[in-house]
């Protein structure tokens, strides 16, 4: 080859892989920023819940799994409390020895997460979990081993809900069908960005009885270490349904996970 080919076929590598890196990050540019899509309207009017006490049965494959005891009631200092005890049961005890103890607390006004502590035991392993929420995100300090050894980490994120927030949130709103609503929660170890629809009305029978029900098709990706979106490993999907009436009650959850289909539904419940 000649000077003045190799000089043309050095001139076009360079103009071609200028134009790859235009291109690139052309695309980088113009690609969605996921928090943009996020839902930002404030808590809506819908009455808020009343004091309550539920007993939920979980399922998997078909068998009784496990079962929850779950208090909701206004504290002090203008809060609304969580709290709930669970275990397995049955056949699934035999297999995964399991139980978990659950507290959180949110802003009766807004809405807005202020604190979660729970203690899980899965097969003699001890692991508690504290979350503290702030305007800027959360801290969160996981204790085990033996002897316990604490660990922290923290998440900056604005306008993160923690798993009992995110629930008053969605039954704050009007629900009216095809509605959607992105919202990043923080349940306990990682933040998700949570894709919630309202698929329609229906009616729907439970362990409690019959109702008029919300149904809501849900979806979670996992938030990576830098904002990234990824798929979660463990988690496919999930539709919910809760009464259509002036409680808004959690009814019923159907979700494919990584060991098949699990639930978890309405046993009894009691106002206070």
């Amino acid at each position: 080859m000649t000077i003045a080919g190799r000089s043309r076929c050095v001139l076009l590598r360079a103009f071609l892989s200028a134009g790859c890196a235009a291109l690139c990050a052309n695309s980088i540019l113009a690609a969605p920023d996921w928090t943009a899509t996020l839902t930002h309207e404030p808590r809506g009017d819908f009455p808020e819940l009343q004091p309550v006490r539920a007993i939920y049965a979980f399922g998997w494959g078909g068998i009784t799994a496990g079962t929850a005891n779950v208090r909701f009631y206004r504290g002090d200092a203008n809060t609304f409390v969580l709290e709930g005890k669970g275990r397995s049961t049955g056949l699934a005890r035999v297999l995964w020895k399991y139980d978990v103890s659950y507290r959180s607390t949110a802003n009766a006004e807004t809405l807005h997460p202020l604190e979660m502590h729970q203690i899980e035991t899965a097969r003699g392993k001890r692991i508690e979990t504290q979350l503290v929420f702030s305007d800027s995100g959360v801290t969160r300090t996981r204790t085990e081993g033996n002897p316990p050894r604490p660990s922290t980490k923290d998440f900056t994120f604005e306008n993160l809900n923690g798993l009992q927030s995110v629930l008053l949130y969605l039954r704050s709103q009007p629900l009216r069908d095809h509605s959607s609503y992105r919202v990043v929660v923080y349940p306990a170890n990682s933040a998700y960005l949570a894709a919630i629809t309202v698929a329609g009305h229906e009616h729907i029978r439970v362990r409690s009885g019959s109702y008029n029900a919300i149904k809501l098709d849900l979806q979670l990706k996992r938030i990576g270490n830098k904002n990234e979106l990824e798929p979660h490993r463990k988690f496919r999907r999930a539709s919910i349904w809760i009464s259509d009436d002036s409680d808004r009650i959690l009814l019923r959850i159907e979700a494919q996970i990584f060991v098949g289909s699990v639930t978890a539904e309405l046993q009894s419940v009691h106002f206070e």
